[in-house]
């Protein structure tokens, strides 16, 4: 089982999506175990405070380090050595599909959600690293984790249905996936492609490859500038699609 817990201020609104659809029958077959802690529960006091106003001032307020530190350390005690601690955070790497093969290797996750402007520097030292989605603002990192846990749990083996579904989909190669289809064969005037509906499984590997070099030369010029394209992909580019 590939153990998985998340530090957060706000549990309810991670734990639905936890439990439910891949991840939930990943948990109920024994092959992923997520933990999801309140770090309240580490705050001392009365009033259990988790966050203060910022030194030197300025808007909003700072996740305290006493509760965050002290809810690290109690994971790490936990989890299996050697196990990953993750701030989701703006200033991190982004988080990209091999990132994701490489923490589903791990021995465990601990991933922490930073709230309003942020989490006090001093958190820093506890922890294994950074991830970001990408450049936008969140509210929290409470979404970014469960894209982390939902992008590394699906390499596990076992947890898809479809043992090449994970090799198939897209980033996987660096390419974009190839459109799909399904039932009607018809809809509203417009036809699945012939060749999906012909039986001949050699065209249509041959469709699907020149659809995605197709939709990564289009859609992500950035992502094709990085492939290394042999000959048979190059000849395969330049066909048209009725040549196929």
């Amino acid at each position: 089982m590939y153990p998985v817990e998340v530090l957060t201020l706000f549990p309810d609104s991670v734990s639905g999506y936890l439990g439910a659809s891949i991840l939930g029958k990943a948990q109920e077959k024994g092959l992923l175990g997520v933990t999801v802690t309140y770090v309240r529960d580490f705050a001392e006091g009365k009033h259990r405070v988790t966050d203060d106003t910022p030194y030197g001032g300025g808007a909003g307020m700072v996740m305290k380090p006493e509760p965050l530190v002290a809810a690290i350390e109690a994971a790490r005690a936990r989890a299996p050595a050697g196990s990953k601690v993750l701030l989701m955070s703006p200033r991190g790497p982004v988080f990209t599909q091999a990132r994701a093969r490489e923490l589903a290797k791990e021995p465990g996750l601990i991933l922490v959600c930073g709230r309003y402007e942020g989490v006090d520097e001093r958190v820093m030292p506890y922890l294994d690293g950074e991830v970001s989605l990408g450049d936008f603002i969140l509210t929290g990192g409470e979404v970014a984790a469960l894209a982390v846990v939902d992008a590394v749990a699906r390499l596990l083996p076992g947890v898809l249905g479809n043992e090449t579904s994970s090799v198939t989909e897209s980033f996987e190669e660096g390419l974009l996936e190839h459109p799909h289809y399904t039932r009607p064969p018809v809809f509203r005037g417009v036809e699945v492609p012939a060749v999906l509906q012909s039986g001949d499984h050699a065209r249509i590997a041959r469709w699907r490859r020149w659809k995605a070099l197709q939709l990564t030369r289009e859609r992500r010029p950035d992502l094709y500038a990085r492939l290394e394209l042999g000959k048979a992909d190059m000849k395969l580019l330049a066909k048209k699609e009725e040549e196929l």
